[in-house]
Formats: C-alpha cells, sequence, structure tokens
C-alpha cells in the first residue's frame, strides 16, 4: 500500500509540471498557432524565477518569503511571456514558418536557461551552491494538518500550492474557452481567422494576447520544477523531455483543459513507470521502451480519433497555418 501511494504521490509531482506546459499549448493553440518552443520556454520560466529568488535572498540578511515568492512568479511568467512574445512577432506579423520558429525557440530557451543556470552557479561559488532556503520552502510548503490524515491525506494535501494553482487554472482556462465570449472568439479564430475578422473579431490581439499568455502559464511549469520539484537547484539539460510531453498531452486530451489535469497525472505515472519495473541489470534497456509508453499512448489517441472523425475532437482547423489579412 505504501508503495502505490508513493507511486500515485510521485505520478502527481510528475503530471504537475507537464500540466502547466499543457494548458499554455492548448491556450496557444486554440488561436491557431503551434508553437512547438514550450519545452524552451519552460526552461526560461524555470531560470528566471530561479534568478529572481536567488538575486533577491543574496546579501539579504532578512528575506521574506512571500516577496521572494512574488519575485520569482513574475520573473518567471514575464520571461517566458517574452519567448512568447518573439514566437508571435516571428509567426504572427512576420508569418514565418510556425514548427521552424517553435524547434528554433526551444533549442534557444534550453541554451539560455542552462548559460543563466551556470553563470548564477559560478556567482553563488560552484555547482549546488545556489541558495534560495526561504522562496524554496514556501514552495515546497504542505498544507498544516489535512497532510496528515491516513491515506487521504498523503495523496491530495501533500504538496505545495503551485500543484493547487495548477488545477485551478485548468478548471478556469476551461471555462473561459468554452463558456465566455472571449473564449468563443478565441476558438472562432483558431477554426477560421477568416471568418472571424469579418465577423469584427481582433484576429491579431487574440493571437499574440494567447500565445504570449500561453507562454507565461509555460514558463510556470518551468517554475514549479526547479522551485518546488527541484527544491532550487538548477541542474542543466534537467527538465528532460517533460516539454514534450506537455505537446503530446495537448493531442492526447483532445485540446481540452478540464480532461488535462487527470491525464497529466496519468502521464506522470507512465514517466516514472520504468523505475518500478524490475528489468534486472542484464536487461537495462528495456527502461527506454517503457520511458516510450506515454507517446505510444498519445499516438493511439490519436488515431481513434481521427477515425471517429468528430468534429469536436479534432484540432483547430487554421492550427499551423499563418493568417494573411487581405486590404478592407
Amino acid at each position: 500500500m505504501s508503495v502505490l501511494i508513493i507511486f500515485i504521490q510521485k505520478a502527481i509531482v510528475q503530471g504537475i509540471c507537464i500540466l502547466y506546459g499543457a494548458l499554455g499549448e492548448i491556450m496557444t493553440e486554440k488561436s491557431g498557432n503551434l508553437n512547438l518552443g514550450i519545452p524552451g520556454i519552460m526552461y526560461m520560466g524555470g531560470i528566471a524565477g530561479l534568478m529572481g529568488a536567488f538575486l533577491y535572498e543574496k546579501d539579504n540578511p532578512n528575506p521574506n518569503a512571500f516577496i521572494g515568492v512574488l519575485i520569482s512568479f513574475v520573473c518567471a511568467f514575464a520571461c517566458a511571456m517574452i519567448g512568447g512574445l518573439i514566437y508571435s512577432i516571428l509567426t504572427i506579423t512576420l508569418r514565418v514558418n510556425q514548427n521552424v520558429t517553435g524547434l528554433a525557440l526551444t533549442i534557444f530557451g534550453t541554451g539560455f536557461g542552462n548559460f543563466f543556470g551556470g553563470s548564477i552557479s559560478k556567482l553563488a561559488g560552484g555547482v549546488g551552491q545556489i541558495s534560495v532556503k526561504v522562496t524554496g520552502s514556501a514552495y515546497t510548503a504542505k498544507i498544516p494538518g489535512l497532510s496528515k490524515i491516513p491515506v487521504i491525506g498523503p495523496i491530495l494535501f501533500n504538496y505545495g500550492f503551485m500543484t493547487y494553482l495548477c488545477v485551478i487554472v485548468a478548471v478556469v482556462l476551461s471555462f473561459f474557452l468554452f463558456k465566455t465570449r472571449a473564449g468563443l472568439n478565441l476558438r472562432a479564430i483558431g477554426e477560421n481567422p477568416g471568418t472571424a475578422d469579418a465577423a469584427g473579431i481582433n484576429v491579431i490581439k487574440y493571437k499574440y494576447l494567447s500565445t504570449c499568455i500561453g507562454a507565461g502559464l509555460a514558463g510556470l511549469g518551468g517554475l514549479y520544477y526547479v522551485m518546488d520539484y527541484a527544491c532550487g537547484v538548477w541542474s542543466n539539460d534537467a527538465f528532460g523531455d517533460r516539454g514534450w510531453l506537455a505537446i503530446a498531452l495537448v493531442i492526447f486530451t483532445i485540446w481540452r483543459p478540464n480532461l488535462s489535469v487527470l491525464a497529466s497525472f496519468l502521464f506522470g505515472g507512465l514517466y516514472i513507470l520504468y523505475l518500478y519495473i524490475p528489468t534486472g541489470m542484464d536487461h537495462m534497456e528495456y527502461q527506454e521502451l517503457y520511458k516510450m509508453i506515454p507517446y505510444v499512448v498519445t499516438l493511439v489517441v490519436l488515431v481513434v480519433t481521427s477515425i471517429r472523425s468528430k468534429r469536436e475532437s479534432q484540432p483547430p482547423a487554421s492550427l499551423g497555418l499563418a493568417y494573411f489579412r487581405e486590404e478592407r
């Protein structure tokens, strides 16, 4: 029983990092923009948040946890939004190919994170010497009392505040997309920007806002990984393929934020499943096969939804296509 509880805990922790990226990508793709730069943007958000907390606590004899969290949060969201703005200028205004731009942004963001991660490590006195003790403790603080409840407590209440914030964001985003006029306008742009433009909707504004805010949400996934999961410790290339799993999760949940919460926990469990399957020292290569499971599951869902051909299960019709506005 204890092994199962630990597995569920770790699956949720892994899933939250992926969920932030997926929510950001869902919001972006609903406008018709395919941002494959999410993995790099998560790096940018993670290192920006860590730098903000580190510079605040450095040489500060009495740092405040709330201020440290606020600074790191704003730094992560703003830096990730800048990444989204770069993508928006290139793909919306200049109409550069979205796939190429996204891949370039992933490479840039990864290098950005590793460069500044190494820089602040040197500033702190070496690898592993970055101290954000006060801010980091605020991110990892558990719900007092509730986390001690047998069975239920460790599974539901044994996480930092960013875990619950992520679930709230998923619910709010789902309500926004499917229950508000602005959400309807955004989905209309993703389906047919020309028709939406003719109806008086400002296509360019919606595309810019959704892409930048979506990037900001993805950046919070990087912040969560560094400050909560890694406890304020930076390691180059430590994010692994979580950013790509976030993009896969978007397809798996057929672009629905409300479905992405539980699905992200499933992906988190599949992501670490290889650690719980005994392979023996003679067959370590099998672990690499187990790591492929989330992607295989995504491909199966993609094939099934394509066969069913239901419109609500398909991606936005204009996804990945540049919008050329005619003269009026």
